[in-house]
């Protein structure tokens, strides 16, 4: 197990200090993109896959052609009281 550190980035964001041999065991370097997921033990930090990059492509495309849908369909949920 690890304590990791949280410290202030400019005013609105905080920062995960991670140590230099945590970051060699990972793999991992500054500006490397990594995922947090909620798992059955509280969160969870990884790398990505290709395929969750491309799923996430996929999704970003949808989004914005299909914007004007999505947002009626999230105002229509919110006004179902079932």
């Amino acid at each position: 197990m690890t304590i990791l550190q949280l410290t202030q980035v400019g005013e609105d964001s905080v920062g995960l200090i991670l140590p230099e041999e945590l970051l060699v065991r990972l793999n991992w370097k500054a500006g490397d993109t990594v995922l947090l997921a909620k798992s059955a033990n509280g969160f969870s930090l990884s790398r990505p896959t290709d395929d969750f990059e491309e799923q996430m492509k996929i999704g970003r495309k949808i989004m914005r052609k299909r914007w004007g849908v999505l947002r009626a369909l999230a105002k229509s949920d919110t006004q179902d009281p079932s």
